[in-house]
Order: C-alpha cells, then structure tokens, then sequence
C-alpha cells in the first residue's frame, strides 16, 4: 500500500519510487557550492537545470549547516531566502522547501511560496518552528540533530530523538500526515557512526513515516574515499542505492541527473 503526502500542489506516493529534492544553497559560505548561486538569476537558472534533470522539490537554504560554520542571523537569512523563494514560485511549478530551524524564517518563506519545512534541529532549536507548521499545514523534514554525542545505543538513541521531535511536531497539531523524518547523516555524529547510521537506515522505517536521506557530498564520503567535496559524486551515488534498498522515499542531493538515474535504476530492481 502506498501513502501519500501532499507537497505544494503535488501528491507524492509513498513506496512507489524514490523522490529527489535537489539542493538550492544561497549561501555565501556552504560547504559545496557556497556563494554560487546566491544571486536570484543564479539561482533561477540552477533550479531550472534540477528540474530538467528530474528534482521533484527544490530546498531553498540560507544558512550553512557544515561543521564549524558561521551561524547568520535571523534578518540576514531572510534578506537571502525570501527574495530568491519569491522568484522561484513565480517560475515553477515543483515545490519549494526552506531549509531552515528558525521559526520566523519558515513563516516568511511559506508566505512567500514555500511548500515544505526543512529543520535540521527537528523543531527542538526553536520552540515556535513546530506551531508554524501546524498553523499552516505544511509537510515537514524532521531530522535528528543534538548538542552532545553522548550515545549509549547509537541507533536506539537516534530513535527515541526523533520520536521526541514527533512528539513535539504531533503536540502543536502538525498533522501525521505531513511529517517526514530523516537520520541527520553527518549530525552530530562520527564517521564511524555514521557508516553505522547508514548501515541500519532500515530501522527507521520503525517510525512509521517516510525517510529523508542527505548524504550528499558530505564528509563521511570524503573521509571514506579521502576525496574533496568536488570529487563525492560516486560515494554519494553508492549511499543514494544503498538508502533506497533500506527504503528511504526521498534523497537531498546535489547532483540531480547522477542520483537520478540511481533512483530510476534501483527503483526497478527494489520497487
């Protein structure tokens, strides 16, 4: 049986193939393409090429989210994100998603067009994120983060993380519906227990909601390859495959038409 969660105007069937939401940063500072497309016709022109290369969403993000990154405040992230989400829903028809965990940021962009929450805290950094998506309706991305590394039982603890911001998603009056969770590959977590992370994707299902999966060109890859962010397209390819065997339905990525063509690939062997 296949379940449906409604992004903007489109209905995404779960369990039927795998969904790609290629990755829009406006940032000056990201660890990949950082300062390339920050300016609106850039960043046209880049979600246009995703989408013909197969982007089922786009991620609007106005923060870098790498270690070690420079947090940017509330007025400055709003000054990259709104103008560029305001273009963009003029142009396109795919929806939008705002990478962001602060509250305000997400209230703008969905007014400006945003159609999905994306909150690399999981609605714990900011306590209003969760009731701006229940006052909307709005699909979320809830991933697990935390401030320590201090796991006892590295999955069970992810686990009950995320089951936590659930809990805090559900209590606001965030429809079930509209959740969807992802394991926070390189948050918060060491290569070693992000191979491991990566190993047992599958318990996520346990959740009951679809899986999101970031990996793209993230360091676990460089440090397993021992290859620049430029060079990460393969190792990423690799874990794209190997998420969607554990049955993840949706994977952010960077390079859209190479996953793709994974996706299709592995979606006609698996599904």
């Amino acid at each position: 049986m296949y379940s449906n969660v409604k992004i903007g105007t489109k209905n995404f069937e779960i369990g039927k193939r795998t969904y790609v939401m290629g990755i829009l940063n406006v940032t000056p500072d990201s660890f990949s393409d950082g300062g390339r497309f920050n300016e609106i016709e850039k960043a046209l022109m880049h979600a246009r090429e995703m989408i013909s290369q197969g982007a089922d969403i786009i991620d609007v993000g106005g923060e870098s989210t790498r270690p070690n990154h420079t947090p940017v405040t509330e007025e400055e992230e709003i000054k990259r994100v709104i103008p560029i989400i305001e273009a963009l829903r003029k142009e396109i028809e795919v929806p939008i998603s705002v990478d962001t965990y602060k509250a305000n940021v997400a209230e703008l962009s969905i007014g400006a067009g945003a159609d999905l929450i994306n909150d690399v805290w999981g609605f714990k950094k900011d306590p209003e994120m969760a009731k701006v998506a229940a006052k909307y309706g709005v699909p979320c991305c809830i991933m697990h983060n935390r401030e320590n590394r201090d796991y006892k039982n590295l999955l069970e603890d992810i686990l009950e993380d995320l089951k936590e911001s659930i809990d805090i998603a559900l209590k606001a009056g965030v429809k079930k519906e509209n959740i969807i969770v992802d394991p926070g590959i390189g948050f918060a977590k060491s290569y070693e227990e992000n191979l491991k992370v990566m190993n047992e994707l599958e318990r996520f299902k346990e959740l009951g909601y679809p899986v999101l999966l970031g990996t793209s060109r993230k360091s676990m890859i460089g440090n397993a390859l021992d290859l620049p962010v430029q060079d990460r397209v393969e190792g990423t390819l690799a874990t794209t495959a190997i998420g969607i065997i554990k049955g993840c339905d949706f994977v952010r990525v960077h390079d859209v038409m190479e996953n793709k063509r994974v996706c299709m690939m592995t979606d006609a062997i698996c599904r």
